[in-house]
């Protein structure tokens, strides 16, 4: 299965409104400093092994998020799925959000400053909890989040699917087989640093590692092993890069250029486009990896009042 060849655009503006467009915040560069404290567990193939033992159990929801939506923990198919509910200011927007994590990690304290905005836009949030690599796969996964899709287009007139990281990989490749499948798709994709190539097969990945304080391309492309298991890791379930992209909704996707998956999304949206298709890519300069968790950051602002328009459509 080969990756599909897309012209490059010497103008990067080109790509999509929003990109670069401003110097890096001060508070971004001080975060991004204290990121380099961080462990790096993708650094390695061996390293990423070593620090599933240790991954603990999803994180609950905070004071913060239960200041802004009623939580409540609901279940589909046996899979528990968590639904966040405005207290105040409800658009009438559904958002599905698969959450990140390399597939191998549950969800974080991170993930929930991204819930936490994303229900202050007005919008109720569904956040499956699907089964992580090595013991689970993408065929559970994208089960669960068809479940989900369908059992909240039924009581929503708009339904928003959204992912970070390995979840944005997991938006794209459930928008490609609900497409497949001729159901109702989603009003749009919003995928904040999406990993839709689990090879990491463009060059200027590696390229860029040195720049990013988050992520190895070693050890993302062995958590891709886990998460394919028996499929190619190209199969476009695991690597939705590399499948038709096609009557896809809309997609709005937001990146940090400090971050290795940043090629990949660039080549996402010039795919789109080039299949006809509705795409915009919004970069950060200075942003790592899913920058927007930082919320505190004139960056994740800019993003959020952007992501409250697709929201709003």
């Amino acid at each position: 299965m080969d990756r599909p060849t897309l012209p490059r655009p010497a103008d990067e503006a080109k790509v999509g409104p929003g990109c670069l467009t401003r110097p890096m915040s001060i508070r971004l560069a001080l975060t991004r400093g204290l990121l380099r404290t961080l462990p790096r567990h993708t650094a390695t193939a061996e390293s990423l092994r070593a620090s599933l033992p240790a991954r603990g159990a999803a994180a609950g929801a905070g004071g913060a998020v239960r200041r802004v939506a009623v939580v409540r923990e609901t279940a589909v198919g046996g899979w528990p799925v968590t639904l966040l509910t405005p207290r105040r200011g409800a658009s009438g927007t559904h958002v599905v959000y698969a959450h990140g994590g390399a597939y191998v990690r549950p969800l974080s304290r991170f993930h929930w400053s991204i819930l936490t905005r994303l229900v202050r836009s007005g919008a109720s949030v569904s956040v499956p909890h699907y089964g992580l690599a090595p013991d689970h796969g993408p065929d559970e996964a994208l089960e669960l989040m068809a479940a989900v899709h369908r059992r909240e287009r039924a009581r929503h007139d708009r339904v928003v699917v959204a992912g970070d990281s390995a979840g944005g990989g997991l938006s794209l490749a459930h928008a490609m087989r609900e497409r497949d499948a001729g159901h109702p798709a989603a009003d749009a994709l919003v995928l904040f640093a999406p990993w839709v190539d689990v090879t990491l097969a463009d060059p200027a990945a590696a390229a860029l590692e040195h720049r990013d304080h988050l992520l190895g391309v070693e050890g993302l492309r062995e958590a891709g092993r886990l998460w394919a298991g028996d499929r190619d890791p190209r199969d476009p379930t695991v690597s939705p890069l590399y499948g038709d992209l096609g009557g896809l909704p809309p997609v709005f996707t937001y990146q940090g250029d400090r971050d290795v998956l940043l090629p990949d999304a660039k080549s996402l949206t010039r795919g789109v486009q080039a299949a006809g298709g509705r795409a915009e890519l919004r970069i950060a300069a200075g942003g790592f990896h899913v920058h927007v968790a930082a919320g505190w950051t004139p960056e994740a602002r800019r993003t959020f009042a952007h992501v409250d328009q697709v929201l709003r459509g």
